[in-house]
């Protein structure tokens, strides 16, 4: 079993930044690719960003690449998400997630567990 736990959410300006980062705990971090998803009010959750369990490997949504930065301590057992360049359309409640089953995913299913969620929103 993995825990994860995000932090680094808030309201911030259209423009601006934020880093979220989650923490886990359980079992062995490096042996976890990990991916950071999103969900808006009203839509489905999205793929945002992955990375490979060693951090070799990173993965990004067209919507995000070039502005979002994924990347991984593994001696902290923490993930993160930079986000530069924040838009009123990336107001979301951000996840976390883990899997040992994949190198790296785009894909929500893949994964076996996941955050409670942190909410970012940008203002307009």
């Amino acid at each position: 079993q993995v825990q994860l736990v995000e932090s680094g959410g808030g309201l911030v300006q259209a423009g601006g930044s934020l880093r979220l980062s989650c923490a886990a705990s359980g079992r062995t971090f490096s042996n976890y690719a990990m991916g950071w998803f999103r969900q808006a009010p009203g839509k489905e959750r999205e793929f945002v960003a992955a990375i490979s369990w060693g951090g070799g490997t990173t993965n990004y949504a067209d919507s995000v690449k070039g502005r979002f930065t994924i990347s991984r301590d593994n001696a902290k057992n923490t993930v993160y998400l930079q986000m530069n360049s924040l838009k009123a359309e990336d107001t979301a409640v951000y996840y976390c997630a883990a899997t040992n089953r994949y190198y790296s995913s785009r894909h929500q299913y893949n994964y076996d567990y996941w955050g409670q969620g942190t909410q970012v929103t940008v203002s307009s």
